[in-house]
Formats: structure tokens, C-alpha cells, sequence
């Protein structure tokens, strides 16, 4: 039976690593995601901020003409 606890044991440590390589694959996934979204969510303020500022730009014109 010692060669079936060997197993055993060998196949239940290697099902722990799997799946905390899954988990790992996982978080960084989640990890990436926020980093898109982020960055998307930097780029919209960035347009919004220069769209406002071309706004104020051109009303700026307007009144000094």
C-alpha cells in the first residue's frame, strides 16, 4: 500500500499546484483588466479635459473679436 499512499500524495500535491497556478493565472488577469480600464479612463478625462479646453479657447476668440 506504500506505493499507492506515494501516489496518492504525489497526485493531491500536484492538483495543489495546478490550481494555484490557476489562481495566479486568474489574478493576474483581473490585474490586467483593471490596468486597461484605467488607462481607459485616463485617456476619456484626457480627451474631455482638451475638449473643454478647446471649448474655452474658442469662446475666448469670440470675445476678443
Amino acid at each position: 500500500m506504500g506505493f499507492l499512499e506515494d501516489a496518492k500524495e504525489t497526485v493531491e500535491a500536484a492538483a495543489k499546484k495546478v490550481g494555484r497556478a490557476v489562481e495566479d493565472g486568474v489574478d493576474h488577469l483581473k490585474d490586467k483588466a483593471d490596468e486597461v480600464r484605467a488607462e481607459a479612463e485616463v485617456k476619456k478625462a484626457e480627451a474631455e479635459r482638451d475638449s473643454v479646453q478647446a471649448r474655452n479657447d474658442a469662446k475666448e476668440h469670440l470675445r476678443d473679436h
